[in-house]
């Protein structure tokens, strides 16, 4: 396992240095001048050439390149341009949000996703498969910002003064504000004083919830959650369920399954431990590209529910030539990517003991 995992890990270095290098590139390809993007009309030739000194666009291009590098394997990856802040600083304050909400999301996608998936392969050809099928084709269908507004608009304000009425907008409702955890634990004095780790991970709001006992945040955080997370999580779900039907419909029909049913085994004993874990493998695998995909950033989602995560603000890097964080917010989200196809094939061997990582 060990060598695996060394393995895998040393190959996602020219991968990672692959993806930097195109998107170094293509950065600079785009038309546009970082300092007219920002300064608009206030852009003139001379505070132009100081803005290209004072971030090193003024060296040619494979020098820049190099000095990136460099900067990165030192774990320096730059300044914005737009926010006159570090990447690093950035990424700290707004990855949290979109893993947040990738991580509900994507919690909703299985826990629905799985069991639907699993009553239509069992009831084949039913009015229940067929009834399951069209609410995965529609989900599907669904775009996420239409979606999002539609859930905003029925449950803010045709809801509006009911038990069932839910935030529209938002991480938190406006006043509440929470102590982090490590101020409460006495781990830190202030922000300032704290690691970046114990920043990053206050940032969580459900998990600083449960870590300082606020009942109050961590349902105010679940409440501004679910909206957001059925609007992204809708399609996922859609994916989910109807690759699992697909996978298990194959597996029912094998040999072994009419075997253990044969020898009297309860029937909910070979649909869950016979055949499903058999047909795991390629709905783990969708599981795994939908959360990397989750991670990038919903831009829509994020922009519709008023979420600063890491996908409006790669947005907004782009709109303002932003290079250095378009590059380190596609940098993490690379190697979120990689992290999450080595954890998706870990399962595998769990799953199938014939896999052999080694």
């Amino acid at each position: 396992m060990s060598t695996f995992l060394i393995r895998r890990l040393v190959s996602a270095i020219p991968v990672l240095f692959g993806i930097l290098l195109v998107t170094f590139t293509l950065n600079r390809s785009i038309p546009g001048d970082p300092c007219r993007a920002i300064l608009g009309e206030k852009a003139t030739a001379e505070t132009c050439n100081a803005f290209s000194a004072r971030f090193g666009l003024d060296e040619p291009i494979p020098v820049q390149f190099l000095i990136y590098i460099r900067n990165v394997l030192q774990g320096d990856l730059g300044t914005s341009f737009r926010f006159g802040r570090t990447v690093v600083d950035l990424l700290i304050e707004r990855l949290p949000t979109t893993i947040e909400l990738a991580m509900s999301a994507l919690f909703l996608a299985i826990m629905a996703g799985i069991p639907l998936g699993i009553i239509s392969a069992y009831r084949h050809n039913s009015r229940l498969d067929v009834a399951t099928m069209i609410f995965a084709n529609t989900g599907v269908s669904m775009p996420v910002f239409w979606l999002g507004l539609m859930l905003s608009f029925f449950f803010a304000v045709t809801l509006k003064d009911t038990p069932f009425a839910l935030p529209p907008s938002g991480r938190l409702t406006a006043g509440l504000n929470p102590i982090p955890f490590y101020m409460q634990w006495g781990l830190a004095a202030s922000e300032e004083t704290a690691s970046n780790i114990l920043v990053f991970l206050s940032r969580f709001n459900i998990l600083n919830g449960i870590l300082t006992f606020n009942t109050e945040l961590l349902i105010d955080s679940f409440r501004h959650l679910i909206l957001p997370a059925i609007a992204v999580g809708t399609i996922p779900l859609a994916i989910i369920a109807r690759m699992t039907r697909a996978s298990l419909l194959d597996t029912l029909s094998q040999d072994y399954t009419r075997t253990a049913r044969a020898k009297g085994l309860r029937e909910m004993s070979v649909v869950v431990r016979h055949a499903l874990r058999n047909s795991l493998l390629p709905v783990v695998t969708i599981i795994g590209l939908n959360f990397g995909g989750l991670v990038s950033g919903a831009v829509l989602t994020e922009t519709i529910f008023g979420f600063s995560g890491i996908g409006r603000t790669l947005f907004d890097g782009i709109t303002a030539r932003d290079y250095a964080l378009v590059q380190g917010v596609t940098l993490v989200t690379a190697v979120a990517f990689v992290l999450i196809n080595l954890f998706v094939d870990i399962l595998y061997g769990y799953l199938d003991p014939r896999i052999r990582l080694s």
